[in-house]
C-alpha cells in the first residue's frame, strides 16, 4: 500500500460546491496552522471557522484500500451511486457522478475565460511559458 494510504485523512463538505473534499492528514495539519493564526475575536472569523468545520470526520483507509464515507457526508453531497474523485491539486474532491458531470457542463463555455483570468499573466504570479 502506497505510504499516503497508510495515513488518516479529513474528510468535510466543500465550501463552494455540492461535492466532498478529501484531505491527507498532512494537508489538513497545514491548513489548520493557517486558521489557527485567525484573530477568534473577529465574529466573520469565527462564524468562517465553525462552518467550515460542521461535519469534519477523520477516516481511515482499511486493510483492502477502502473508506468508508459517513453517511450523513454521503446524504450532504448527494451520492446516489456512482462517484467521482476529482484531483484538487492537494485535495480530493469526491462528487455524485450526475452532479459532476452537471457542473462540467455549466462551467463549459467560461473556462476559457476563466483560464485566462487565473493563469494568465497578471503580474502577481509566475508566468509560465511554453
Amino acid at each position: 500500500m502506497s505510504p499516503i494510504l497508510n495515513q488518516s485523512f479529513v474528510i468535510k463538505r466543500s465550501v463552494f460546491q455540492p461535492c466532498l473534499e478529501l484531505y491527507p492528514m498532512e494537508e489538513w495539519n497545514l491548513l489548520m496552522e493557517k486558521m489557527n493564526k485567525k484573530n477568534r475575536f473577529k465574529k466573520k472569523n469565527n462564524d468562517f471557522i465553525r462552518r467550515f468545520s460542521a461535519g469534519v470526520k477523520v477516516i481511515e483507509i482499511d486493510a483492502t484500500g477502502r473508506m468508508l464515507i459517513p453517511k450523513n457526508l454521503v446524504e450532504i453531497a448527494s451520492i446516489s451511486k456512482e462517484v467521482v474523485l476529482s484531483s484538487a491539486i492537494n485535495i480530493i474532491e469526491i462528487w455524485d457522478k450526475d452532479s459532476y458531470e452537471k457542473v462540467l457542463e455549466e462551467t463549459a463555455e467560461d473556462f476559457a475565460e476563466l483560464a485566462e483570468e487565473v493563469m494568465g499573466d497578471d503580474g502577481d504570479d509566475e508566468s509560465y511559458v511554453s
